[in-house]
């Protein structure tokens, strides 16, 4: 995780700034889709985010809104968060923290680092070190387990 968190909402004019500072080239749909996720902390899919940004800013392709999420996880703005291997949402609180993932209602939500220790060896090999750590909780209701006996 980073170790660099960002204010919400972010102001429009405070976008290329910021994208300067990641060593990301302000493009316009680049700070459309950077204003977009910054209004506040959010988990939102690659189509999420797509439908949003068409809905507030104008056109952006499908393929556009992928190459500059790819690029917003790989210059650490946002986090990319596996929730399944077929599902990916990202994450625009880039503040060390963990998630609670509600497998019935697929909503993602965040856990502050400091309310879960980790303790003990955790059998790293030998010459590494934790550069940062992500849990994902997975709960369902017990409801829905028991109509499923």
């Amino acid at each position: 995780m980073s170790t660099r968190s960002h204010h919400f909402p972010l102001a429009r004019e405070q976008v290329k700034p910021m994208l300067e500072r990641f060593g990301i080239q302000p493009t316009q749909q680049r700070i459309d889709i950077a204003h977009m996720l910054f209004q506040r902390p959010q988990h939102l899919s690659a189509d999420q985010v797509l439908a949003q940004v068409n809905a507030t800013y104008g056109h952006v392709s499908k393929a556009t809104v992928y190459n500059t999420l790819g690029l917003f996880v790989r210059h650490g703005l946002i986090n990319e968060v596996l929730i399944e291997p077929d599902r990916t949402l990202y994450d625009s609180n880039t503040a060390d923290h963990h998630h609670v993932y509600n497998m019935d209602t697929g909503e993602l939500s965040d856990i502050p680092a400091g309310r879960l220790a980790i303790q003990g060896d955790l059998g790293l090999p030998e010459g590494t070190e934790v550069e940062g750590m992500e849990v994902v909780v997975r709960v369902r209701s017990r409801a829905a387990q028991s109509a499923d006996r």
